[in-house]
């Protein structure tokens, strides 16, 4: 009996090494790089996290151009990488094609849906985060007009800037919003000059308070909002300490939650594909209050993100979903 107990539990300890050995996680970025200080560097977060708190190291890879995609997806899951997370809706076809052919690996996509047993699609409420940024935004302005500047030109994108917008205007009905794109290729999330330039021209018509969804093109609207004495408002990282007492605020998107989550259910065996939304309710979504913009936020606009909080949770506050109906309403 002890010996049959014995050999019990030395098959199961064999068993868990083995499963732990089987995971082999491994991230994919988009394009702009994982240093991004925005998108792709929460998602190296998230992977780094993990990797911290259970000791399994992670491969990763950082493409420069569209026509990397699928080879480096295949590349990985052929090398037998499980799960293989990619960040961005940019990975939507390929991510279409490889799954189907390799159907036992788990992938995680995120920003786009891909309907396939192996996949798990993780989407964000943007909008609702927007809305609380935008809640900031006009309460922090002076001249009452703020603006927005998204890379590239997308629903997506236009998701926050609605959000955004609703939320700005939510604070008084003189609040104008100006709204700009850096253009309508990949390109246009790693061009910090051209995101600078269009920050100045917002500036240059009234605005005090420029919030970006631009990924690395962003960095330029944050420098471009500190050197002229504005506020700016990062997004999808905390970018708060970028230019400390000069960014308001940053409207955390919470990529890191998403790739950790996606590693961590496939360690210990509970990976679920489907789509995952994940929106205030689930803390998805949110601003940044830390010791790099405390100055900048009265407990009136603290007030204010609370109760719109509490009210989008509730449902008594719908934000529109640009996604959904293409005509923001705001």
């Amino acid at each position: 009996m002890k010996k049959t107990l014995l050999t019990f539990l030395a098959t199961a300890a064999m068993s868990a090494t083995a499963l732990a050995a089987d995971i082999k996680p491994a991230i994919i970025y988009d394009l702009g790089g994982k240093f991004d200080k925005s998108f792709n560097e929460a998602a190296y977060n998230g992977a780094e996290k993990f990797k911290a708190e259970t000791g399994i190291g992670y491969r990763d890879f950082e493409i420069a151009n569209d026509a990397q995609r699928e080879q480096a997806l295949r590349r990985f899951a052929g090398d037998g990488n499980n799960p293989i997370v990619m960040a961005g809706f940019s990975w939507a076809a390929t991510l279409e094609k490889i799954a189907t052919e390799y159907p036992d690996t788990k992938f995680a996509i995120i920003d786009m849906v891909v309907d396939k047993p192996n996949v798990r699609s993780v989407v964000f409420k943007e909008e609702e985060g927007g809305w609380l940024a935008g809640i900031l935004a006009g309460m922090a302005s002076k001249t009452k007009t703020v603006s927005f500047v998204g890379g590239m030109d997308i629903p997506l994108i236009h998701k926050f800037a609605c959000g955004y917008i609703g939320g700005a205007k939510s604070t008084g009905p003189e609040v104008k919003v100006l709204e700009a794109y850096t253009g309508t290729t990949p390109d246009a999330w790693n061009d910090p000059v051209k995101g600078a330039e269009i920050a100045k021209s917002q500036f240059d018509q009234g605005s005090d308070v420029v919030y970006h969804a631009a990924g690395g093109t962003g960095v330029g609207v944050l420098q471009a909002a500190a050197d002229a004495g504005k506020l700016g408002i990062g997004v999808d990282s905390n970018q708060n300490g970028l230019h400390p007492g000069k960014v308001l605020t940053s409207m955390l998107k919470r990529v890191d939650v998403a790739v950790y989550d996606a590693f961590k259910t496939a360690n210990d065996g509970t990976f679920e594909p489907g789509i995952n939304v994940l929106g205030l309710k689930e803390d998805g979504v949110g601003v940044a209050i830390d010791e790099n913009n405390a100055s900048l936020i009265t407990d009136e606009m603290k007030a204010a993100i609370e109760k719109a909080k509490a009210d989008i949770i509730a449902g008594t506050v719908t934000v529109h979903d640009y996604m959904s109906d293409e005509n923001c309403p705001y």
